[in-house]
This record gives C-alpha cells, sequence and structure tokens, in this order.
C-alpha cells in the first residue's frame, strides 16, 4: 500500500553503523547543512573549506569516508584525489565526489585519480546518505573478499610447498610467486 502523501512518515536515520565522515567544500553554507543532516548519534561530521585542511585532517582524525568537492582554492578535489592514491596510508579512503560539474572531463578524471562515487549537486541529502550507506557496504565487501583471497592464497602456498618439497617444479614456483604477494597483502 503506497503511503499517502498526507500522513507523517517516521523519520529513520539512513546511517545506522558508526561512521566518520569528512565533508570538504569552500561553501560554508553547505558545510553547514552537511553536518545538520548527516550527523547523528552514530554519524560523526567534520568538515573544512579546502584540499590542504582535508589532507590535515586526516593526520589528526580517523576518517572512513570522505565527501569532496573539486573545485576549491589552493589545493583542488582533483589533486587531493592525487594525493589521497599516491599515500599508502589513504589509498583506500573512499571518496565519494560532491561537486556542480557534471561534465565528462571532470568526472572521467575524477574516477581517474580516485574517486569511488560521484554525486552532483544541489544535494539531495536523503539520496547522499543512502549513497555513502552503498559506498560503505561495498568497500565492506570488497575487504571481506580480499581478506578470503589472502587466506586462500595463503593455504595454497602451503600446500603447494607441502608437494613441492625444497625443489618445486618449475608451474609450482610460478604459482607460489603468483600467490605471495597476495597472501602478504593480508599479512
Amino acid at each position: 500500500m503506497p503511503a499517502s502523501p498526507k500522513a507523517p512518515q517516521p523519520y529513520f536515520p539512513v546511517l545506522e553503523e558508526e561512521v566518520r565522515l569528512l565533508f570538504v567544500d569552500d561553501d560554508p553554507i553547505l558545510r553547514e547543512f552537511a553536518a545538520v543532516h548527516l550527523a547523528s548519534e552514530t554519524v560523526e561530521v567534520r568538515t573544512v573549506g579546502d584540499g590542504d585542511e582535508a589532507l590535515a585532517m586526516l593526520g589528526e582524525w580517523p576518517v572512513d569516508l570522505m565527501l569532496l568537492d573539486l573545485e576549491m582554492p589552493r589545493v583542488d578535489g582533483f589533486e587531493v584525489l592525487e594525493r589521497l592514491a599516491a599515500n599508502p596510508a589513504h589509498r583506500d579512503l573512499p571518496v565519494i565526489v560532491v561537486t556542480g560539474r557534471e561534465d565528462i572531463a571532470a568526472i572521467d578524471r575524477a574516477f581517474a585519480v580516485g574517486a569511488t562515487s560521484f554525486v552532483c549537486k544541489p544535494l539531495n541529502w536523503r539520496l547522499l546518505a543512502y549513497q555513502i550507506r552503498y559506498v560503505r557496504r561495498a568497500r565492506a565487501a570488497v575487504a571481506k573478499a580480499e581478506a578470503r583471497l589472502a587466506d586462500l592464497a595463503r593455504e595454497t602456498g602451503r600446500l603447494l610447498q607441502l608437494a613441492g618439497g625444497e625443489a618445486p617444479s618449475p608451474p609450482l614456483a610460478a604459482l607460489r610467486a603468483m600467490l605471495e604477494p597476495l597472501a602478504n597483502r593480508a599479512a
């Protein structure tokens, strides 16, 4: 049965798990809206006005997800994405680009330098909350799959070592060499 537009609907938070969001935008009003619309009992939101402040914040406060504008003074969103990708401590940080740009060049460049997702302004805060939830779930699923793959790689390597003895055959040695990076990544 569809909901009646006249009947009040109960509010429920979209983001129920604990999450730390960093909202990066040079518009102070939009930053205030982000704090109001995204923060809850389980969601902590911090806001900064440009890329320099965002990168500094990452050193001070562990962030679960960044919401990033592209066009800002000093350090823009593209440069922030490039710096995150170059830093092993932050290269896996999910970043949702939140911008007024919707041209093909901006979209392609943002994803090429590391964006996880892309939404256009003006923002629908409810939809953005669902997008955050989706990105976090997808990131968790990838991490779980990578951990399982690393476990399988370690076990396969152990079995190959047992089967190959001290001097494994060239195919077994090649397979072991292929699997070692996977096993070491999870360690």
